[in-house]
This record gives C-alpha cells, structure tokens and sequence, in this order.
C-alpha cells in the first residue's frame, strides 16, 4: 500500500480532515490526522475513526499505523511544536 493511498482513504472516510501521512516501506506508516469531528473524543475513540476509514486494509495491507490526532483548534496551538523532537 502507498501513503498517497492511506492519505485519499482517509480524507474520503473523514470528510474535512486535513491528513499527512509518511511511511515508504508499503507497510509501516505514520499519519497526522487533524479532524473537527475528534471534538469530545478520547485518543482511543479517535483512533477508532481513523481505523474504520481504512476498513480491511488495516488488518491485512497495513502493518503499523503510528498516528497523531488533532482537532483544528489543538493542532493551531501545536504547530509551532511539530517539527521539535
């Protein structure tokens, strides 16, 4: 599986959200998702989302999925912080 395919599933499957996702081994992969529907939502229940807009492929094409999950309005105020490790 590509990461421009895992980008358009996404995108699809949580309509408005804003998503970047890195990984160039077919399998292991990493995703920012930035989504006003994660309001209220615990990171167990984001990650839900996120699973169910990729179906199947998560259980058979995608290895490791490595995600970060923002609101809009939380990833406003994270910006200025993505690039620091």
């Amino acid at each position: 599986m590509r990461k421009e395919e895992i980008k358009t599933l996404l995108e699809a499957g949580l309509a408005g959200a804003e998503v970047a996702v890195d990984g160039d081994d077919g399998v292991h992969f990493a995703a920012r998702v930035v989504y006003p529907g994660f309001g209220g939502l615990n990171p167990v229940k984001r990650h839900q989302l996120v699973y169910r807009a990729l179906g199947d492929r998560m259980q058979q094409a995608i290895h490791a999925l490595s995600l970060q999950t923002f609101t809009p309005e939380e990833w406003e105020r994270q910006k200025p912080f993505a690039n620091l490790q």
